[in-house]
């Protein structure tokens, strides 16, 4: 599978974990990645140097070409400045999890653990500033459904660019069923809280060892059905003349939260 990738944060990661896959094959190189450089200002020659070491082959273009590259992408990821990224044959991303297993193994571990829901977020924009969040605070897993949300987190551009990199590492799992990735959850040891106006103050709130925060669309909120399964409501105090937070912004606050309290 051909994919191009653009923005700095990602490119810089994507050759990271070239590297570290060299290194860990014994210097057998995994997927091939081809950088198509135009401009080199300090960042690139950066991440230039990092390619090099890693054995991934440089290619000097001019701009019109990088242009050619990225004219299938989504509009807001066609801005390269200067560097493309075009990787054949990548395998799925280790960070992509099967959720059955991991949560069996979660089950019997007595680590303390954050696990975020996001239930039919479709902005990859969103997607990817919650993921990188995740990053930032440690979170243990995020589950997304395979319908009715971004969770194309292997090939989506939008999503590893607004993720800064973070989409790379983050262990993330898509599942067809949330209120039962919930149960399942609940089965092994997790309180479930629901992001939602007028629960409970978060400041107020003692989470769990074992936590799973529901993050709802911006629209319509958590689904009933998922709403059910959630063990309490919390939310977000403000005091602003709109009335919500971008869904991205409550999860890193609600992240924050837990995190700073385990």
């Amino acid at each position: 599978m051909r994919q191009i990738v653009t923005g700095f944060h990602a490119i810089e990661e994507r050759v990271r974990r070239a590297a570290d896959e060299q290194n860990e094959n014994g210097g057998k190189k995994g997927a091939e990645i081809v950088l198509h450089v135009a401009k080199t200002g300090p960042r690139v020659k950066k991440i230039l140097e990092a390619a090099r070491n890693a054995g991934i082959k440089i290619v000097n273009e001019d701009s019109k070409a990088l242009d050619s590259l990225v004219r299938s992408l989504p509009e807001v990821a066609r801005d390269h400045r200067g560097i493309v990224m075009e990787a054949d044959g990548e395998e799925s991303k280790a960070n992509v999890v099967d959720f059955d297993r991991w949560i069996l193994e979660a089950g019997q571990s007595q680590e303390k653990m954050t696990v975020l829901i996001l239930d039919s977020i479709t902005d990859p924009h969103n997607v990817g500033a919650i993921i990188r969040s995740c990053d930032q605070f440690g979170a243990s897993l995020v589950v997304m459904p395979s319908r009715h949300g971004a969770s194309d987190v292997s090939e989506n551009e939008i999503i590893a660019r607004s993720s800064a990199g973070a989409s790379a590492y983050v262990p993330v799992a898509v599942v067809t069923n949330l209120v039962r990735a919930a149960q399942m959850l609940k089965e092994a040891g997790f309180w479930l809280y629901g992001a939602d106006a007028g629960g409970e103050n978060v400041r107020e709130v003692e989470f769990a060892d074992k936590t799973a925060i529901v993050m709802g669309s911006e629209g319509s909120g958590i689904g009933k059905l998922l709403e059910s399964q959630c063990d309490k409501i919390v939310s977000i105090p403000t005091c602003g003349k709109i009335d919500s937070l971008n869904v991205s912004v409550a999860a890193g606050v609600l992240l924050y939260e837990t995190s700073g309290r385990k």
